[in-house]
């Protein structure tokens, strides 16, 4: 399995989402101006606002699986199941970089 591959994605990924997390960031701050006068628009600002937190939320949530997957690729136990310690599959990796349990493993903890 090309590791090294999977590491670039995770970086692009992690490069990615930490552009997003930061336009997130300057949009909850206002950076581009405070909330509109009229009192309709305020309130589809701040439904926006519920939208761009969770989706701030997510992205962290992101970032710190991508950041696991790196450390793991580093110290070497990149691919191996977190659970059974058996080789996370190549086409799992490719499609979850960020997996830390074989494809068992994982339907076996999300039908618990």
């Amino acid at each position: 399995m090309n590791y090294e591959e999977n590491k670039q994605r995770l970086l692009q990924m992690r490069a990615d989402i930490l552009r997003r997390v930061t336009a997130i960031e300057r949009d909850l701050k206002r950076e581009k101006g405070p909330l509109p006068a009229d009192f309709a628009e305020q309130g589809v600002e701040l439904e926006n606002d519920e939208v761009l937190t969770a989706l701030d939320d997510a992205g962290r949530r992101e970032l710190t699986l991508i950041h696991t997957a790196l450390k793991r690729i580093e110290d070497g136990e990149y691919g191996i199941c977190d659970s059974c310690e058996a080789d996370i599959s190549a086409p799992r990796l490719k499609a979850v970089p960020f997996a830390v349990h074989c494809i068992d493993c994982a339907e076996r903890l999300h039908s618990s």
